[in-house]
């Protein structure tokens, strides 16, 4: 089985990363999402999707970032179009919603108990 032309291969880098490397697309009528999780998700994938549309879901792999106190672990999402979204505790149940607004960061926090539906990726 051979990968066919025009469909272009991804490779996702789950490396931490480094202070100040995160560069967010937001602006006018554009927004971030930031979640942050306990270091047990690294590598597990969330979804997010606009609350009236539970089928245009995005995912993100929980990454490992280090700031001026130490590690981090979460998903950043940005590039999202101003409005409410679900984030996504496993394929058919929603953790929480969020408003994401154009040129601002929202951040949700995922609980410490909780292990999302999305097997995680490899490292």
């Amino acid at each position: 089985m051979s990968h066919g032309h025009g469909h272009p291969h991804h490779h996702h880098t789950y490396a931490p990363s480094g202070q100040g490397t995160v560069m967010l697309n937001i602006g006018d009528g554009i927004g971030a999402l930031i979640i942050h999780t306990p270091a047990q998700l690294l590598g597990h994938e969330i979804e997010v999707s606009p609350v009236g549309d539970t089928g245009a879901r995005t995912h993100a792999a929980v990454r490992a970032r280090y700031v001026s106190s130490g590690v981090t672990f979460c998903v950043v999402i940005d590039s999202l179009p101003e409005g409410r979204y679900a984030v996504w505790q496993d394929a058919d149940t929603p953790l929480t919603q969020v408003e994401v607004r154009g040129g601002a960061v929202a951040e949700v926090t995922w609980p410490a108990n909780l292990v999302p539906g999305r097997r995680p990726v490899a490292v």
